[in-house]
């Protein structure tokens, strides 16, 4: 069995956490996986306080296993998302787009983990002064917003940079990807893609099938001109991106086309008009499973690599 100090520091018997995709990342899929054995995690997103509160009660009845919350710290709910999460604590908060420092001690103190997602050496350095427990690099093979390093590049970097446990995230797909993270150091692996098409996420089917249907260079990284990039499947609306972005379009009226177009795409099920966040690896994705046959395939794969590996190496 693949164990690492991952499963220690979070409670969970394999080193693997569902990302926290907005829209996507519910109470249905976040309580699976953990059941399955690994850290289940609900997407916050800029979603209401009213929302959260009814995600972390669906969850709390269908699974007693730890799970956790991402936080969006621009969300502009922010206030309201931590004074949930201070009255109702959960195993683990990750976080992206921000420093999460003034509300670490608080957390900790009721024995939250803070986990920041980062995408460079140098914010990975300078979180670590804040108290968190750990890191998630994410390389920019993931879906949503992305840095503008790969995983195998800043992986190992930030794994070199800083004390703490890392985690990495884009572009794993299956135990060969966890493999390769536990050989570049990290302690784990978070998955954002793979779990969409996970039986469990609520997800219109619409968008799963388009995520099944995505082949290698089916993504797009839109908003590079407003400092804001994002990974996305090719559509409609990122080849309007495109276009205003190859047009020097003002920064604001290419932002306001992307507002509300993930909840379009991942609720409404609108696959050309809505923002589909998705990773390089959606074409490997090639059928729905259950959450639990997700987990197993890719310990089983892992397990099988490093058998294979032992077998090569003299």
């Amino acid at each position: 069995m693949i164990r690492t100090m991952l499963c220690d520091l979070l409670g969970i018997k394999y080193p693997i956490i569902q990302g926290g995709m907005a829209w996507v990342a519910t109470a249905e899929l976040a309580a699976a996986v953990s059941e399955a054995g690994g850290l289940g995690v609900i997407g916050s997103g800029a979603a209401p306080p009213d929302w959260l509160r009814e995600q972390l009660y669906k969850t709390r009845s269908l699974t007693k296993k730890p799970f956790g919350v991402n936080v969006m710290l621009l969300s502009p709910y922010l206030e309201e998302i931590m004074a949930i999460l201070l009255e109702k604590p959960v195993a683990v908060v990750t976080t992206g787009a921000g420093n999460p420092g003034r509300y670490v001690p608080a957390l900790r103190e009721l024995g939250t983990k803070v986990i920041p997602v980062v995408s460079s050496v140098a914010l990975a350095k300078r979180l670590t002064r804040s108290g968190v427990d750990a890191f998630i690099a994410e390389g920019m093979e993931s879906g949503g917003h992305i840095g503008e390093l790969t995983t195998m590049a800043l992986l190992p970097q930030v794994v070199d940079a800083v004390d703490l446990p890392v985690i990495a995230a884009g572009g794993v797909y299956d135990g060969r990807g966890l493999v390769a993270a536990l050989a570049l150091g990290a302690v784990g692996v978070q998955m954002g893609t793979r779990f969409m098409c996970a039986a469990e996420c609520t997800i219109p089917q619409k968008v799963k099938n388009f995520v099944i249907k995505a082949k290698d260079r089916d993504t797009a990284v839109s908003g590079v001109s407003t400092g804001h990039p994002v990974r996305a499947l090719r559509n409609k609306l990122t080849r309007k991106y495109e276009e205003m972005e190859k047009n020097h379009a003002p920064i604001a009226e290419i932002e306001e086309l992307g507002v509300g177009s993930l909840r379009l795409a991942m609720v409404e099920g609108d696959i050309e008009n809505g923002t589909v966040m998705a990773g390089q690896v959606s074409a490997m994705v090639n059928k729905v499973q259950p959450a639990r046959e997700i987990i197993l395939d890719i310990i089983n794969g892992a397990e099988s690599v490093i058998g294979h590996l032992n077998e090569q190496v003299v």
